[in-house]
């Protein structure tokens, strides 16, 4: 299958978010890495580097939710599937040398007090998570409220401990998150036993 021109600026784009952030990331650097043509970054985006920004973001925010869901898919419980959750994260730390984290936690640190477009695309995709996470907690039996909460202290913990392993160059800080994420899961689940 071919890819694109404009998916291979989106894909590049992803790649160096993930590991540079937004504001370390140039356009030349991004049209070289997409082997495009720089006048084809405004031919598919107009708004320039703000407007691919916020589409990666949305488009990478999608990727890693649909990523939860095949995780999840085929696991006999949720504890196990939250686990297997953080032991995934941990697994693309180590082969990556500790430099794909999440691109949208990285993008939203850089840019929620100073880039309103990006900031609103990263709420989006983080209430789209919170959501998904939400319903996947309620199909377990967990009352909405209850599930909600769950999914906010989960990906908490995620987000959390990416900023730490990637830091100190360890996957300790994921695996402590993920114990505790486990473990709130088998909580709230005992609780409605």
């Amino acid at each position: 299958m071919t890819v694109t021109t404009k998916a291979r600026i989106m894909d590049s784009t992803a790649e160096l978010f993930r590991r540079q952030g937004y504001n370390g990331t140039g356009v030349k650097q991004i049209v070289a890495a997409a082997a495009a043509p720089f006048g084809s970054l405004y031919h598919f985006f107009p708004g320039g580097k703000e407007q691919l920004g916020a589409e990666v973001i949305r488009s990478s925010g999608a990727m890693y939710m649909q990523l939860f869901a095949e995780i999840v898919r085929d696991v006999p419980d949720v504890p196990t599937a939250v686990g297997n959750f953080f032991d995934g994260a941990a697994e693309t730390l180590r082969e990556t040398d500790y430099a794909d984290a999440c691109p949208i936690a990285t993008v939203a640190l850089e840019v929620a007090s100073t880039n309103e477009p990006l900031r609103i695309a990263t709420a989006e995709v983080f209430d789209s998570w919170i959501g998904g996470a939400s319903a996947y907690f309620e199909h377990a039996g967990i009352p909405p409220a209850r599930a909600r909460a769950l999914a906010f202290s989960m990906l908490s913990l995620l987000e959390g401990a990416f900023v730490f392993s990637r830091a100190m160059r360890s996957t300790e800080p994921l695996a402590a998150a993920g114990a505790c994420a486990v473990a709130a899961v088998r909580e709230e689940l005992t609780a409605i036993a």
